[in-house]
């Protein structure tokens, strides 16, 4: 598929508050869900609401105040994601590589490379990914830096369709891992639309190829630095993932309400006129209920651990945050996938119906919660509880 250019935004929304960040989430969030669906199933790229929402000024949300932006809480840059993906799982799952760009650069760029970065953030630029190796599990083989020159090729990099700028993640020639932030349009930069996967659709998560790309010096920010000494960058990323699963969960749980108002039929043996009064029905409604509560609890918990750690990051608050966030990930990934699951079982059979397209939120969530496997979540949780071990440092806990 060849691409439109991306040409450089014309500027943005400047959001200065977490209750303004919420406000403009929300009303974008009404638009947004109205045509999620077909977007879904017929796959259509949302290069127009991707427009919308990085204009609106949420994607700059995170630059802090000494830079001219809001510096928002955690929890209130999870809020904003969730609220964005109970309305499309993709348009809430495509800016989380942008914000962690952006904590890398608060976390180990330079004066100027954060006063540059963050103003483009700022005017509305998007910043895309480009981490994932294709097929290389040998550090030697991943993307390389040498002599400047940028050679290597990515996949699931979330959000680089649409990105201005692609930070890259590669190895240098002291086979140390830096982050290169590459301009979309340099000379050897190949972005394909070649996602394949049964959900996330509209993600952008196509595959990038570096062929001899020139990287200039100011464009290289250290990356495994900010890892072998305390930085909140990890619990950064991974709450930004877990709010996307409790987004989906609540957009699920919320149609499956309605549904099963307007459209579902109670069991012969429950002796009711109305699904709704079905009791089996109502329990199971109930512990749906419960759990994306109690994700939700958990997922603002972690918000106000990570902050802490924002402010202050030393060993303890580091390793505190990634506890706090691997517990909301672990039970944001069980009631997202709870939702959307009862979402199809107590609908019945006519919830299946392709026109209405619910399974979607079982497509959608049931992929993302793939990205970081939550059996290791409960790992690090129930290592550091019996034999008092930190959690590793590493964008994945």
């Amino acid at each position: 598929m060849t691409l439109p250019r991306i040409a450089p935004p014309v500027g943005a929304h400047l959001i200065r508050s977490d209750a303004e960040a919420i406000a403009v989430a929300t009303a974008l969030a009404r638009d947004f869900a109205a045509t999620a669906s077909e977007r879904d199933r017929l796959r259509q790229l949302p290069w127009e609401e991707v427009e919308r929402f990085s204009a609106s000024g949420l994607w700059g949300i995170t630059v802090p105040r000494d830079h001219g932006g809001a510096g928002v809480s955690a929890g209130t840059l999870a809020r904003v994601i969730a609220i964005i993906a109970a309305a499309d799982g993709s348009l809430g799952h495509i800016p989380q590589n942008h914000f962690y760009a952006l904590e890398i650069l608060r976390s180990g760029g330079s004066p100027e490379q954060q006063a540059h970065f963050f103003a483009l953030a700022l005017q509305g630029w998007r910043f895309g990914n480009a981490v994932a190796e294709i097929g290389a599990r040998d550090f030697k083989r991943r993307t390389r830096l040498e002599g400047g020159i940028l050679h290597g090729q990515k996949f699931y990099c979330t959000g680089a369709l649409y990105a201005h700028i692609l930070p890259t993640l590669a190895v240098d020639e002291a086979g140390r891992q830096v982050m290169v932030f590459v301009p979309r349009d340099s000379a050897g930069v190949t972005v394909a639309d070649d996602w394949d996967g049964f959900g996330q659709r509209v993600t952008g998560s196509g595959s990038i190829t570096f062929a001899g790309v020139r990287a200039a010096p100011e464009w290289i920010v250290p990356f495994q630095d900010s890892f072998e000494r305390p930085t909140p960058i990890g619990p950064h990323a991974q709450i930004m993932h877990a709010a996307i699963d409790l987004g989906i969960g609540q957009g699920a749980f919320a149609v499956m309400l309605s549904f099963v108002r307007e459209r579902a039929r109670p069991w012969l043996d429950a002796g009711v006129a109305r699904a709704q009064d079905d009791p089996l029905t109502l329990a199971r409604v109930g512990e749906v209920a419960a759990r994306l509560r109690a994700a939700e609890a958990l997922l603002s918990r972690a918000g106000r651990v990570l902050d802490a750690a924002l402010a202050e990051a030393t060993e303890d608050t580091v390793a505190q945050a990634s506890l706090a966030v691997a517990a909301a990930r672990a039970a944001t990934t069980e009631a997202g996938l709870l939702a959307a699951n009862r979402l199809l079982e107590l609908g019945g059979t006519s919830a299946t119906m392709t026109t209405d397209n619910l399974d979607r939120y079982w497509r959608n969530v049931r992929t993302h919660t793939l990205h970081d496997p939550v059996r290791w979540k409960f790992h690090a949780i129930g290592n550091h509880a019996l034999n008092g071990v930190n959690p590793p440092r590493h964008g994945a806990i």
